[in-house]
């Protein structure tokens, strides 16, 4: 680990203050628009990308990730300074990504040595795109169910079949993917391998959503040569690892959809905020309409105290082994909290919250309204809000399955 004022949180302050103030582009700083449209898979502008490169090479993008691949090898309390300096001057995180999310801190765990020093360097410098192969047609909620095909071939694997709801599978370059290796056993015959998404065989189409998007794709693989060596974890073995990746995808979930704001509501986009905007205050500056001004301070409890939750449960993970199946409960939550914001978002806009497209609407409204709609898959993506409250009963709570 480097040495940052020997672990002292308040030397690192001085540290990281100076670094971000030589290092953070002045351009940035008057355009936060370009730093969201980054994060959200656009084009970044030149300055953005230099950004992300400075951050790749600092390895602050990961920032408690080994040194030895890349990563800033900071312990916590140093990287939460990082993450409060950054926000003192409008900085975005330009390193993030399925691979930050879910995928790295798997391999890290699990992955041999080989597969580690491969693919934790290019994740850590931003360099890479990685994608999931989890969900099939056949297999969404009941994952295990997957069908597609991993045959032995002597020197390497043949894999056929689809997915689909492969977010970001059409810009992506590698997969991390769940395949069938024993058709005679359910979750004991499946294996995790990873895919070169630039390999012969492998196609994708995106999805159009009703929010005019298409992040999600389905995929296909005919015939799809993959190495021995990008078989991840022991074979048969990669439902356990596919358990553990999700821990890791909901707990990084969970603090997104718990955050005061949305993305595509913009950096500012705080539910109160449009509320007072809107609707308008009275003569003490609380809201007019005094059903809505209930519901909102309702809502502003409860995301106080899920960020608070989700604060405490990422400081009780780093001093144990981890996430845990906890990570369920904080999934549920944080979707519904990421919904209700939405809604709410939507209400106090009053008319101009209908608006699709159109020069009637400002392009900042026509983003909540898609915001809103977009919402609407908060309650699925990272395992269903059902799904997630059985793990919970079973794995928390310790309940039996229903007779």
């Amino acid at each position: 680990m480097a040495d940052y004022g020997d672990g002292d949180p308040e030397a690192f302050r001085v540290t990281a203050r100076a670094w971000l103030t030589e290092n953070f582009p002045a351009e940035l700083k008057s355009d936060p628009a370009a730093q969201l449209a980054a994060a959200m898979g656009a084009e970044p502008t030149p300055a953005a990308a230099e950004w992300g490169r400075r951050m790749g090479r600092k390895g602050w993008g990961t920032p408690t990730w080994p040194a030895a691949y890349g990563g800033g090898g900071l312990a916590r309390p140093q990287a939460r300074v990082l993450a409060e300096e950054m926000a003192s001057i409008g900085a975005r995180n330009p390193i993030g990504g399925m691979g930050v999310m879910m995928f790295g801190p798997t391999l890290l765990e699990v992955g041999t040595e080989a597969q580690k020093q491969r693919h934790i360097p290019p994740i850590i410098r931003g360099e890479l795109r990685w994608c999931q192969g989890y969900s099939e047609p056949g297999a969404g909620s009941d994952l295990a169910s997957l069908q597609t095909r991993c045959e032995d071939r002597g020197d390497h694997w043949l894999i056929n079949g689809q997915k689909i709801w492969t977010s970001g599978a059409n810009l992506a370059d590698w997969c991390f993917c769940l395949v069938r290796t024993d058709a005679s056993q359910k979750h004991s015959g499946i294996s995790f391998v990873l895919i070169d998404m630039r390999t012969p065989g492998v196609e994708t189409r995106p999805i159009r959503l009703i929010n005019g998007a298409s992040p999600f794709c389905e995929t296909f693989f005919t015939d799809v040569k993959v190495p021995k060596e990008n078989l991840m974890g022991p074979l048969n073995g990669g439902w356990t690892i596919a358990k553990r990746l999700l821990q890791f995808e909901r707990e990084n979930i969970s603090a997104s959809l718990g955050a005061g704001g949305s993305p595509a509501m913009g950096q500012t986009g705080r539910v109160d905020a449009i509320a007072r905007d809107r609707v308008g205050v009275n003569a003490d500056g609380r809201l007019t309409d005094a059903d809505l001004r209930h519901r909102m301070a309702t809502h502003l409890i409860d995301a106080r105290a899920f960020q608070l939750t989700t604060r405490r449960a990422s400081l009780e993970a780093s001093a144990t082994q981890g996430p845990s199946a906890a990570t369920s409960i904080m999934k549920y939550a944080g979707a519904k909290i990421a919904q209700d914001r939405t809604e709410l978002a939507v209400e106090a806009m009053g008319d101009k919250g209908l608006g699709w497209e159109g020069d009637a609407f400002a392009a900042g409204d026509l983003a909540i309204t898609r915001a809103w709609l977009r919402s609407k898959a908060n309650s699925i993506e990272g395992g269903t809000s059902e799904v997630n409250l059985n793990v919970a009963a079973k794995r928390v709570l310790g309940l039996p399955d229903p007779k």
